[in-house]
């Protein structure tokens, strides 16, 4: 097939062509001979104007049935978009509310650890003292006997 200019020439031609092809006739007084072969001409070129406008047609037609495919995947691809952003959304949200209970862990913890600590110290230290309190008691006892 011809491209969309190849047609367009044609189309130009055919009608250049119509025109001379009037001149002569009233020039030449239109014999009959040459007036079949015009004819015959002018067909061939009629038909292949109807042959670059059917292969123009076709050739539309396949962009516009791309273009609908591609219509359809972005269409698909946008939903599919939407979707995974409410996803993600949801799940920022509930990543936002864990993070913030595992940082209330964490404090607990820290808290609860250095409040153990304190209490371990204090026992070490009462068990010093008991235990110097102890010794102090029997060194009493042994002196009054």
């Amino acid at each position: 097939g011809l491209s969309a200019a190849g047609c367009l020439s044609l189309c130009l031609s055919v009608k250049h062509f119509s025109r001379r092809a009037a001149l002569r006739e009233a020039e030449q007084g239109s014999a009959r001979w040459e007036m079949a072969g015009q004819g015959a001409t002018l067909q061939n070129f009629n038909n292949e104007l109807v042959k670059c406008i059917e292969d123009l047609r076709e050739k539309r037609e396949a962009v516009n049935s791309s273009i609908l495919k591609e219509e359809e995947e972005k269409a698909k691809i946008q939903k599919d978009l939407s979707i995974l952003t409410d996803r993600l959304s949801k799940i920022n949200e509930s990543l936002a509310r864990r993070v913030m209970a595992r940082n209330e862990y964490d404090k607990t913890i820290q808290e609860t650890e250095a409040a153990y600590m304190k209490i371990l110290e204090s026992s070490q230290t009462l068990l010093h003292v008991l235990k110097r309190e102890t010794v102090n008691l029997t060194k009493k006892k042994q002196y009054s006997s």
